[in-house]
């Protein structure tokens, strides 16, 4: 593989995975990016999976390290900017992956627990990094932030605090893009679609009590695209892109991957 971000040094959130069958979105960005050639800090709240994401890179003769982080705690984001900056001298990208579901109904059925759990892991914890990582990335005049959001963000679907949440995450990178611009930094956003990886696979057919095959069927499906759902594989590549100086003339970019899920809301 090309070494497109030789001597970069990158946070991934997210960076474990829950246990399937394939292969999640955080670790196989972490994966790109250090095949790529990027030193990669392994940011998950389990941190026996980002380890386990470390050994498989290590495996292939990657640079990582894992580290333990609640990013919907202020002290935990400031403490993982700090070490990054300690470890590597530097942060050059920023990928916000964490997200979460779940018990998300309408606005009459949905807790509003449930509400807050899924808007602190979706969005403020985006708000938490960005604001821990970007004074390093203004002293370097440099730096690209890739947030994980969904296609459920402009598509119909019944879950009301994911949607939402994930709007945010739209609407967060926009502002964030706009104001640092000037200074050298780009933030863009992927926006998957439906994608065959362990949190949906599993975490879904087991919430709907439905069995995986069923689910995966029915998933494939409603993808316009010839294949069915995409992979952990697909949102990574485009985040390699756009953390990649390939991308240095874009920033503000809100970027679907989904077998053509969103070019059907017209």
């Amino acid at each position: 593989m090309d070494k497109r971000l030789q001597g970069k040094v990158a946070i991934v959130t997210g960076a474990g995975q829950t246990p399937g069958d394939t292969i999640g979105n955080g670790r196989a960005i972490s994966f790109l990016f250090a095949r790529a050639g990027a030193k990669v800090m392994l940011v998950d709240r389990r941190l026996d999976s980002a380890k386990e994401t470390k050994t498989m890179i290590a495996q292939e003769g990657g640079e990582s390290f894992a580290f333990a982080a609640d990013v919907s705690k202020a002290d935990d984001c400031r403490r993982m900017a700090e070490a990054c900056a300690k470890t590597y001298g530097r942060i050059d990208i920023l990928v916000n992956n964490v997200g979460t579901g779940g018990e998300d109904f309408g606005p009459v059925k949905l807790k509003e627990e449930s509400w807050e759990r899924i808007f602190n892991v979706n969005l403020k914890s985006m708000f938490l990094t960005c604001k821990h990582v970007l004074p390093y990335m203004e002293k370097q005049e440099s730096g690209s932030i890739v947030n994980i959001s969904s296609a459920a963000a402009v598509c119909a679907v019944s879950m009301l605090a994911y949607k939402t949440s994930k709007a945010g995450v739209n609407a967060l990178t926009h502002s964030i893009a706009m104001q640092y611009a000037k200074k050298g930094i780009r933030a863009n956003v992927i926006m998957p679609g439906l994608m065959n990886t362990p949190m949906a696979i599993e975490g879904i057919s087991q919430f709907r009590g439905i069995s995986k095959e069923e689910l995966i069927e029915a998933r494939n499906s409603m993808v316009p695209l010839k294949g069915g759902m995409g992979t952990g594989w697909d949102t990574a590549y485009a985040a390699l892109f756009l953390a990649s100086d390939e991308a240095k003339f874009i920033t503000g970019v809100v970027l679907p991957v989904d077998g053509g899920q969103c070019a059907k809301v017209g």
